[in-house]
């Protein structure tokens, strides 16, 4: 079942836009977030997660078709 969270969260690192600038400014807070929704990882689930690349998770998005991403229409710099 905490394989299933983890790609939940790496799908939503990857197409939502806000999430994903909050992750890059606070990993730890933005994982606390998700977990606050019922999103449940362990301790070496978050770690991990929390050490992904900002700029790779970006360059992922960057290359996934616009139609399937949650845009961040309050902006914002990256």
């Amino acid at each position: 079942m905490s394989q299933t969270h983890v790609e939940r969260v790496i799908g939503l690192l990857v197409t939502d836009e806000a999430l994903r600038r909050r992750f890059t400014t606070d990993p730890r807070a933005t994982l606390q977030e998700l977990h606050e929704t019922g999103i449940e990882l362990n301790a070496c689930e978050r770690y991990a997660i929390s050490r992904m690349d900002p700029v790779q998770l970006r360059r992922f998005a960057d290359a996934i078709d616009a139609r399937i991403q949650k845009a961040d229409l309050k902006g914002g710099p990256q």
